[in-house]
């Protein structure tokens, strides 16, 4: 098998946020948040698999901080675990300031699932070639999720 690294598939989407993504308690509206990252997920997986994919699971959002007018949003995903069919992208959300700091305000662990021509799921032709301590350990984790998520697909949720 053929395989890719991290930085390969990495996506990064920034955001600077205007009225219309504010909610009635002027701060992001979190809906609005995790459709960019349900986007992140797909392009970064799509460019993993070099293939269509579509959404299997949202695993693990936690709103960590609020983001406000104004504010610009930047929104990474990186490929943490392979399956047969399947791949799981970290995606991490930040509040970047004018110095380029950033702070964190959400984390989510999305898996995407690659398809064919006839919108079915396929095998993902490219590994991960895992390169540092973090990638390794993210990838046992992301085994960890895997059979988290298969056991509770057994259970019924």
């Amino acid at each position: 098998m053929r395989k890719k690294h991290v930085e390969d598939s990495k996506t990064e989407q920034f955001r600077l946020l205007k009225y219309e993504d504010i909610n009635g308690a002027n701060r992001l509206f979190g809906g609005k948040l995790m459709a960019w990252i349900d986007e992140v997920a797909g392009v970064t997986a799509r460019r993993h698999c070099e293939s269509d994919v579509t959404t299997a699971c949202i695993d693990n959002l936690q709103f960590k901080e609020p983001a406000f007018l104004g504010d610009m949003v930047v929104i990474v995903g990186r490929v943490t675990y392979i399956g047969k069919t399947s791949m799981e992208v970290r995606v991490d959300s930040y509040v970047e300031d004018i110095l380029g700091f950033r702070r964190p305000i959400n984390r989510a662990y999305v898996t995407m699932v690659a398809l064919d021509k006839e919108e079915k799921p396929k095998a993902v032709e490219f590994g991960l070639e895992l390169q540092t301590p973090t990638e390794e350990m993210e990838w046992e984790s992301g085994r960890k999720r895997a059979g988290l998520r298969k056991e509770r697909r057994r259970e019924g949720f």
